[in-house]
């Protein structure tokens, strides 16, 4: 395991809340952080299908079977559970007794479970974190290439092979639950035209007519980027406050080994040469 910046936060606000929450994108290394700080707490996968049945209809029970707490993995697919928790940990009254993970920004947490969760954002693998562990790529374009979710370095795969089977996964499983999406071939040529779009000015009209759908289906698609943390729109910064509000955004993937291969990158010398670049 590749040591991660976040550990020492994420026990911190063990102490302090009794439920903690890691969101962030899928592979980002949530589970294997989840596990690693709170090896004591048994695991539970609502990616599981007959596990997450049961937690649906009897939430009640299923959250019984953990007394000690638990580490509950991906709990986006099971949001009623949160309303649930709430009872549990105002009557239990102990620190760090619920561990969540999810990988999809979360609206409604912050209402059912306000002042009782800490919250911490797990992003792709920082460079201080490849180093520390001797894997940080020799050169600018090798990192570009690859980028920095954690199985391109701890697992004997390449880099475009990996990153062929993380969007095909995105599509079929986080964009189906977060919005309906009747043809996900067009939705992955959205993806690709968002790559194209990296560092400029977002231009809903621009992307609209590449892809061949409104601007209204553009900004919901986009939403639904941003709530899966693929992509950011970061605002730009001035001191006048007002100006940062009405100024356009500017877009970007949070990992670069993504958009390599949404560009149709598929080797680490084709990054220098790139027109992207």
């Amino acid at each position: 395991m590749i040591k991660r910046n976040a550990e020492n936060s994420l026990k911190k606000l063990a102490v302090g809340f009794p439920i903690v929450l890691i969101t962030g994108p899928r592979q980002s290394g949530k589970t294997t952080l989840a596990q690693h700080c709170f090896a004591e707490k048994p695991y539970v996968t609502l990616e599981d299908p007959d596990t997450r049945d049961y937690a649906l209809h009897d939430p009640r029970s299923f959250l019984a079977q953990f007394p000690e707490g638990a580490i509950l993995d991906e709990v986006q697919r099971c949001p009623d559970l949160f309303s649930y928790l709430q009872g549990i940990v105002d009557r239990d009254g102990r620190m760090g007794l619920f561990i969540l993970t999810g990988s999809q920004q979360f609206e409604g947490i912050s209402q059912s479970l306000a002042g009782r969760v800490g919250m911490v954002h797990l992003l792709p693998l920082a460079q201080d974190e490849l180093l520390a562990a001797g894997d940080l790529p020799t050169t600018l374009d090798e990192f570009l290439y690859k980028g920095a979710y954690p199985p391109i370095y701890t697992r004997p795969v390449e880099a475009f092979q990996w990153y062929a089977n993380y969007v095909s996964t995105y599509l079929e499983r986080d964009v189906r639950q977060l919005i309906y999406v009747q043809d996900l071939a067009l939705f992955q040529r959205f993806l690709r035209v968002c790559a194209h779009h990296v560092g400029q000015l977002v231009n809903l009209t621009q992307i609209a007519n590449d892809c061949g759908i409104s601007q209204k289906t553009v900004e919901a698609w986009l939403s639904v980027l941003e709530a899966s943390y693929l992509v950011v729109r970061l605002q730009p910064w001035y001191r006048n406050f007002n100006k940062r509000l009405v100024k356009t955004p500017k877009l970007y993937f949070y990992d670069t080994g993504l958009v390599c291969w949404l560009l149709g990158i598929r080797e680490v010398e084709q990054v220098k040469f790139h027109a992207m670049r």
